[in-house]
Formats: C-alpha cells, sequence, structure tokens
C-alpha cells in the first residue's frame, strides 16, 4: 500500500466514542479534525457531512459506518475513527448499529494520490481481518497504524482512562476459499455520488464474490481517484456486465450487447453473491454465448427499481446540466435590466454598435448574452435527458428535438417530451441485431441520422403544436395570475420547497419557476417572473426560520443544533434550503411542518404583493433586481417568523432538549492523544 502516514494520527482516534446519536458523534469526531488542523470551519463541514448523509445512508452493515464527503474546509485528506460501546445508527440495511465509525474527510480539489489512499482504505473495510483488528485494537497508536498500513507498534498498550467497551459482535468469517474456475467471465463498473468510498467498496465486494462464485471479473472504478478503463479485449472477452452505481456510468457504449446487471452502488456493496449469481443466470438464459461488444450503450432498466425513480433519475439529470444555464442567463437579463431599463430588451445587436463607455452598450451586451445562454436551456434540457436514458448516442437527437421545441414554441414542456422520446427511440436502436459491418457506423451515422428524423418530425408535426399551445395557454395564466389564485399557487410551491428541502418536490417546483422565466418576456410585472420571486422567498424561510429558532428559545436546541443556526442565517439568506436539513433531520415530525407554513406564507404573500424575479438564484444578494423589494422581505420576514412561532410551539409540547452530556464525558474519558 502507498505511504499513508498522513491520513490519521493517533489523536484523530476516538477508542471510546460515547455519543449513541449519530449528529453528536459526527460532531465529536469533526471536533477531532479540527483541533488538528484538517479542518478549518467545524460548522461547515458538518453541513456538507449531512448533505451526503442526506444523498444515502452511510451505515454498510456489519456494525461499519462510513459518513464521508469532500469540503472546502478540508485542508489535506484524513480520516477520524471512532470506536463505539453501544454503536452509532448510520442506517445500515442489516439494522446493525456501527461501532466502528471511520469519518473520511476529503479536500475539494484533492489531489489523485491521496485520493488514490482514501480509495484503498474503503476497499479494506471490507476485509473482516482488517476491521477484526480494529475492534480489538488497545490503542490509538495500533489503531493509526493498523489504517495506515504499518505495523502496529510493539510497545506497551497505552493506559486507558475509560471503561473497556463491551465486546464487540465478532466479524464476519473471512470468505471461503475460492470455488473451482466456473469460466464464467465478467466485467463491471462501480461509481457513487462522492467518489469516494462506496465506489470502491462496491469493487472490493464484487471481487470477493466472484472469487467465492468461481467465476473471473475485473473491475472499472468510476470515482474520485481517477478511473482506469477496462481493456477493449477484456470487455469484449466478458459474458456479461455489473453497474453498482448512482451516478451515469462513462462510456456505456464500450458494453454494447452484453448482458448487463444494473443497480445503486450500495447493492454492491450489500448483495454482491446475489448479483454474480443474477449475471450467471442471463448467461445462462443466453445460451451461454459469449456476446461480441457493438459500439452503442444499451441501457439495462436498474433491477429492482420502480419506473417512476428511473424517470424522475432522467428528468433531474437534464435539470442540473440546465440549471447553469438558467443561472447563468436569468442573472445577465437581470443585470441587464438593472443597468439598462427593461427597454434595453429592444436595443439593437452589439455587434458594430458597442460604445465602450457607455453602460446602455454594456446593459445591451449583458441582456443579448443572456437572451443567448437562455436560448440552450432547452436543448440542454432535452438532450441530457436522453443522454441518461441511452447514454451518447441519444444526444444528438436529443438536443435537435430541444431546438426543435423552441422554434414551435413548446418551451421546457417540449424539451421534456422530445428528451423522453428521444433516449427511448434510441435505447430501442441500439438494440438491433445488426450486421457486422455496419455495426462500426451505427453510432455515428445509423442512429443520429435516423434518430434526429423522427424527434424532429414527432416535435415539428405530431406534438410539438399541442405542447405549443399548452405553453402558451400557462404562460398567459401565469401573466394573468392575480387574487387568491396567485395565493393559493404561491403557498403550493411554497409548501413543495420546503418539504423535502433540496429534494425532489423542492427541485420540481424550482424546475417550473425556472421554466417559466423562459416564458416571461420583456414584461416588467409578468406573472412568470412572480412565480420565480415567490418560490425564491419559500425556499429562504426554512433555514432562516430555524436560525431565529435558536437565537429567541435557546433551551429547546441541543449545543449542536444552535451551532447550525448560525450557519443557516446565511444559507437561508443565500437561498440554501438544504441549511435545514439536519434541524430536519434530528426532530422531522417538528421541523418540516413548521418549515412547510412558513414557506406557505412567504410564497403566498409574495404572489400578494406582486413581487417579481428575474434572477433564478441569489436570495439576498439579487435583492436589487426584485421587483417590490421592501414587500419581498416583508413576506420573507413572515415566513420566517412563522416557521420559528411553529417549531417553537411543536418543540415546546415535549420536554426541553437537555444538555447533553457527551462532550464532557469524552473529554473525562478520552485516553491522552500520542
Amino acid at each position: 500500500m502507498s505511504d499513508t502516514s498522513g491520513l490519521i494520527t493517533p489523536a484523530l482516534v476516538d477508542l471510546y466514542l460515547a455519543p449513541e446519536e449519530k449528529n453528536e458523534a459526527l460532531r465529536a469526531l469533526a471536533q477531532r479534525l479540527v483541533a488538528e488542523g484538517r479542518v478549518t470551519d467545524l460548522d461547515g463541514f458538518l453541513a456538507d457531512i449531512a448533505a451526503r448523509e442526506a444523498q444515502a445512508p452511510t451505515g454498510m452493515g456489519d456494525g461499519i459506518g462510513i459518513p464521508h464527503c469532500r469540503s472546502p474546509h478540508v485542508t489535506q485528506p484524513s480520516l477520524a475513527f471512532g470506536r463505539s460501546a453501544r454503536g452509532v445508527d448510520f442506517d445500515a440495511p442489516d439494522g446493525r448499529p456501527a461501532d466502528l465509525v471511520f469519518m473520511i474527510a476529503a479536500p475539494a480539489g484533492a489531489d489523485d494520490t491521496h485520493l488514490q489512499i482514501l480509495a484503498a482504505l474503503a476497499r479494506r473495510l471490507m476485509d473482516p481481518t482488517f476491521t477484526g483488528a480494529l475492534r480489538d485494537a488497545e490503542s490509538p497508536s495500533a489503531v493509526a497504524a493498523r489504517i495506515n498500513g504499518e505495523e502496529p507498534p510493539a510497545t506497551a498498550p497505552e493506559p486507558a482512562t475509560a471503561p473497556e467497551p463491551t465486546a464487540a459482535p465478532e466479524p464476519a468469517a473471512a470468505a471461503e476459499p475460492a470455488s473451482a474456475d466456473s469460466g464464467l467471465r465478467l466485467v463491471a463498473v462501480t461509481s457513487c455520488p462522492t467518489g469516494i468510498a462506496h465506489t470502491y467498496m462496491a469493487a472490493k465486494a464484487l471481487e470477493l464474490a466472484a472469487a467465492r462464485a468461481g467465476a473471473r471479473i475485473q473491475v472499472e472504478t468510476q470515482g474520485s481517484a481517477g478511473t482506469t478503463p477496462l481493456a477493449p479485449e477484456v470487455i469484449a472477452a466478458a459474458d456479461a456486465v455489473i453497474f453498482a452505481h448512482d451516478v451515469e456510468i462513462r462510456d456505456r457504449a464500450r458494453f454494447a450487447g452484453k448482458p448487463t446487471v444494473d443497480v445503486g452502488v450500495k447493492a454492491g456493496v450489500n448483495r454482491a453473491d446475489e448479483l454474480i449469481a443474477q449475471a450467471a443466470g442471463l448467461v445462462a438464459d443466453a445460451g451461454g454465448a459469449r456476446p461480441a461488444t457493438a459500439p452503442a450503450a444499451p441501457v439495462a432498466a436498474p433491477t429492482g427499481e420502480h419506473w417512476a425513480q428511473r424517470l424522475r433519475t432522467y428528468l433531474m439529470t437534464g435539470v442540473s446540466y440546465m440549471i447553469p444555464f438558467v443561472a447563468a442567463g436569468g442573472l445577465l437579463i437581470a443585470l441587464a435590466f438593472a443597468i439598462g431599463g427593461y427597454q434595453i430588451a429592444s436595443a439593437p445587436s452589439v455587434l458594430g454598435h458597442f460604445d465602450w463607455t457607455s453602460s446602455h452598450s454594456w446593459a445591451a451586451m449583458l441582456f443579448q448574452t443572456g437572451k443567448t445562454s437562455f436560448g440552450f436551456l432547452v436543448p440542454v434540457l432535452s438532450g441530457y435527458i436522453a443522454w441518461a436514458i441511452a447514454d451518447r448516442a441519444a444526444l444528438a437527437a436529443g438536443i435537435a428535438g430541444g431546438a426543435v421545441s423552441v422554434a414551435v414554441g413548446a418551451g421546457f414542456l417540449g424539451g421534456i417530451v422530445s428528451g423522453l422520446a428521444a433516449g427511448f427511440l434510441v435505447l430501442w436502436m441500439i438494440r438491433w441485431n445488426v450486421p457486422r459491418a455496419i455495426r462500426g457506423i451505427m453510432p455515428v451515422v445509423v442512429i443520429p441520422l435516423l434518430s434526429v428524423a423522427a424527434v424532429g418530425f414527432l416535435m415539428f408535426v405530431v406534438v410539438g403544436s399541442p405542447i405549443a399551445s399548452a405553453m402558451s395557454g400557462l404562460t398567459d395564466w401565469l401573466n394573468g395570475l392575480s387574487g387568491s389564485n396567485a395565493i393559493l399557487l404561491g403557498a403550493l410551491l411554497g409548501a413543495m420547497m420546503a418539504f423535502d428541502m433540496g429534494g425532489p418536490l423542492n427541485k420540481v417546483a424550482y424546475t417550473f419557476a425556472a421554466g417559466a422565466l423562459t416564458t416571461a418576456g420583456t414584461t416588467p410585472d409578468a406573472g412568470s417572473l412572480k412565480v420565480m420571486a415567490a418560490v425564491m422567498a419559500a425556499g429562504m424561510t426554512p433555514p432562516l426560520g430555524m436560525a431565529l429558532a435558536t437565537v429567541v428559545r435557546r433551551r429547546l436546541f441541543t449545543p449542536d443544533e444552535r451551532e447550525n443556526g448560525k450557519a443557516a442565517w446565511v444559507l437561508g439568506a443565500s437561498f440554501i434550503t438544504e441549511g435545514a436539513i439536519p434541524f430536519a433531520a434530528a426532530d422531522p415530525l417538528r421541523v418540516i411542518p413548521a418549515g412547510i407554513a412558513g414557506s406557505m406564507t412567504a410564497g403566498g404573500l409574495t404572489m400578494a404583493f406582486g413581487s417579481t424575479l428575474r434572477a433564478p438564484h441569489g436570495g439576498i444578494w439579487v435583492l436589487p433586481l426584485i421587483g417590490s423589494p421592501f414587500l419581498y422581505l416583508v413576506a420573507v420576514a413572515a415566513g420566517t417568523a412563522v416557521t420559528t412561532a411553529v417549531v417553537v410551539l411543536l418543540k415546546g409540547m415535549r420536554k426541553p432538549a437537555a444538555e447533553p452530556a457527551a462532550a464532557s464525558a469524552v473529554a473525562v474519558k478520552q485516553p491522552a492523544a500520542v
């Protein structure tokens, strides 16, 4: 193993991790990283950890928890280790609390060498001998040496000032010796959102499972430590493919024509034996033949995943690639209006008419650049929806379909339809059994030609006009909203923004508002601009309300929550609804209803006041670009006050949160740092 001496030191090891509640345990380990200068901002780092925890549980089963994240607050790749006598619940699939907690902290821009070290550690976590040694270790130095790949020190065990932890359950038995070679050849690709832990643990689990089954497997890890692609001859020789991933697989086209098992990355960690057996079954069903690799990408439906979940994944992929265009274009247009007024929309092209000393010319340049950026919005949305379904073979048809959608006036609704149509059409086409002679030109000539033509026909002749009529009706409806209709829409969007605080419903509401921006035109009080203002106001109030609650009723919150409240002020003011997630995770039955109540208030009032917003993001930092800014702030303040009042009322109906003694207990029981 590479030199990993800098990854963990004895001071980052807690053999008597006292807190049993997850957030408190995370804070205790993070404080060690801060004390060692590995983390510069405790609250910021914990917020990044919480955001990663919100994506998916980090309990791996067998008593192991691996909270981890990339964070700009981390100075160098580091690991803090805690051993808990009673265990900490990390929502592991086997329901077992984690008695071994590995907090992996990676800088946002970590170099490949250090990321390879973290990847190697993640693989070792799948070895019961390694984890068993950590359960038996008697000193922080022994743990640090074991994790760093060094021999444990030969010195006598360090004196412990805390009672010995309760004996942890025996680790799982080591893997059985490999069975006789069954002749099955497999390839696999693993990937996860952060690319730090699950990617490599899934790879190791698949390798061990294949050895037990007597199969041969080579795994490509598309993680943070870089990717070494599988050799084409290895792929060609494989009988089947296993994809264990939570982000899109890069270059799926290499695996075309192979029987495919497609699952989430945690299934690769926890159900590796089952996946190997499933791949073997697919090969048997195909008659045991080893299919040649075609140049286009098959995309098998993820095993066990509901079609609605897959549809959401496709749509959210398109939205994620669209948002930068929305943000850039919207902010540039908003700045142009702030500098040159709404009449700047009728300015002549700055090409050949630009005056360096004229603010009017600069405003016109900003407007025309922003408008050009907006022109890419729907094609990018459509193209990457198609890409999520059928990989890059579908990009041409998706982007072309989105452009046609803009041309016929079908807008972002048409872009969604064209993206889905292009993706599923190409997905069907790449499964054609074509002669070997034309297989090489399928992805570069035949598929783009036929799919672009088909999607163009669909959008121009079949569905473009009806969708354009629907978009026109939506625009007219938004522009004509007034009175109770506008207030009800604002309240509904507000509830969606606060319900899951950055999750699917939140993104649906935001996407609706951002998409409506494209129909706003140049009317200063367009209904589309009111919708965007309501959504942003509603998204600001949950973290602001929780921050205020920690001030006005401190005794109802733990010290950790009061610390989170300080960060929530800035996050809420910046329109980052996720700032309320730590509070919701700790007490969802009280925090989520309070957030919904406040966001409905803010959204409804914003619509009632007629405030407008052309910028798709920014919070209070784009206040000069908001129509009726004073009333907008009143709506945000009212929503914040309602959130605070409701959460204080609900929390006040139970006993005040006790000051946790864990911190002092840790201070008393810790062995001296070595």
